[in-house]
C-alpha cells in the first residue's frame, strides 16, 4: 500500500516537474522568439508603391490609413488625388492641405505612396548654423556616413526654425497629368519665420533609384498642428535629431490598370530632381 502511494506521488510529481520544465522552455521561446520578430518587424521602411508611380501620374490610392498605421508610426507620403502632403508623427496621419491647413485624416483615407517605419532613435544629437537645406542634408549625410550609406534612416528634427519654405498640391482630377506637369500650376507656397516644429524625414541609398528618391526627402508640421508641407528650404540655430536605422526594406505595390501598365525602364531622373526641389 505505501509503495503505491509512494507510486502514485512520483508520478505526480514527475508530471509536474515536466509540466514546469515545458513551462520554463517555452516563456524561453516565447521570450526570444517573438521579441526578435518584434524588433525584426519594428527595424523596416515599409513603402507604398514606387515615386516613379507617383511621378507617371498614379495618385490611386491603394491602402487605408488604417492600414498605413499598421505598418509605421513615422513617416511621409501623399493622398488619393495627390490631395496634400502626408505627415505620419506618433502614429496620427495629418494632411498638409493645398491651403496651408492641417488636419487628422481619417482611417478610411488611402494612399497612393508612403514611406513609414515604427520609429525607434538609434543616435540623438544636436546641429547648429543652418543656414538651408543643403546644410541640413550635408550634415545628415555625414553622420550617415559614419554609420552606413547603404543603410535606411528615419530621422525627426524638432526645434524652431528661423525660416521654413513648404509646398502642398491642389487635388487633381482624372485623367492625372505626370507630376512635374502638376507642379508646374497646381502647387502652392508657404513661408514661414520663428516657427516650432518637427521635420519628418526619409534617406534613401543611391541603390534604391529605380524606386525612391535618393537621398533626404523632408516633410514638416509645426507643434501647433497648423502649418506643414513638403519641405524646399530652412534655416535654424540650433535643432534636435533623432536618427533611426533601418536594416529591412519593404515595398506594398498598387493593383490598377494604370500602373500595370506604365513603362518604368524611362528615366525619370530629371522629373524627381524636380519633384522633390522644386529646382529645373
Amino acid at each position: 500500500m505505501i509503495n503505491s502511494i509512494n507510486g502514485k506521488r512520483f508520478r505526480a510529481y514527475t508530471v509536474l516537474f515536466a509540466m514546469a520544465l515545458f513551462f520554463i522552455i517555452f516563456s524561453s521561446i516565447n521570450a526570444q522568439g517573438p521579441s526578435d520578430n518584434n524588433a525584426a518587424q519594428r527595424d523596416v521602411i515599409n513603402q507604398v508603391s514606387l515615386l516613379q508611380g507617383l511621378t507617371f501620374g498614379d495618385y490611386n490610392g491603394s491602402i487605408p490609413a488604417a492600414r498605413l498605421k499598421e505598418l509605421g508610426d513615422t513617416g511621409i507620403g501623399t493622398f488619393d488625388a495627390l490631395n496634400g502632403e502626408l505627415i505620419m508623427l506618433e502614429g496620427i496621419v495629418y494632411r498638409a492641405a493645398f491651403d496651408g491647413t492641417i488636419e487628422v485624416v481619417a482611417d478610411e483615407e488611402t494612399i497612393p505612396f508612403s514611406n513609414v517605419t515604427f520609429f525607434d532613435i538609434d543616435e540623438k544629437f544636436q546641429i547648429s548654423g543652418i543656414d538651408n537645406v543643403n546644410a541640413l542634408k550635408d550634415m545628415l549625410d555625414k553622420k550617415v556616413s559614419q554609420t552606413g550609406d547603404n543603410r535606411f534612416y528615419m530621422v525627426k528634427i524638432e526645434g524652431v526654425f528661423n525660416t521654413m519654405q513648404v509646398r502642398s498640391e491642389l487635388p487633381q482630377t482624372k485623367p492625372y497629368k505626370p507630376l512635374a506637369v502638376v507642379l508646374e500650376t497646381d502647387q502652392t507656397f508657404f513661408d514661414y519665420e520663428n516657427i516650432a516644429g518637427t521635420v519628418v524625414g526619409l534617406y534613401c541609398p543611391a541603390y534604391m533609384s529605380d524606386l525612391n528618391a535618393v537621398g533626404w526627402h523632408f516633410h514638416f508640421i509645426s507643434d501647433d498642428r497648423q502649418s506643414g508641407g513638403h519641405v524646399l528650404n530652412l534655416s535654424a540655430e540650433d535643432i534636435d535629431v533623432s536618427l533611426d536605422r533601418s536594416d529591412y526594406f519593404a515595398m506594398v505595390l498598387p493593383d490598377n490598370e494604370m500602373f500595370n501598365n506604365f513603362d518604368l525602364t524611362i528615366d525619370q531622373s530629371e522629373d524627381i530632381k524636380k519633384v522633390e526641389t522644386g529646382e529645373d
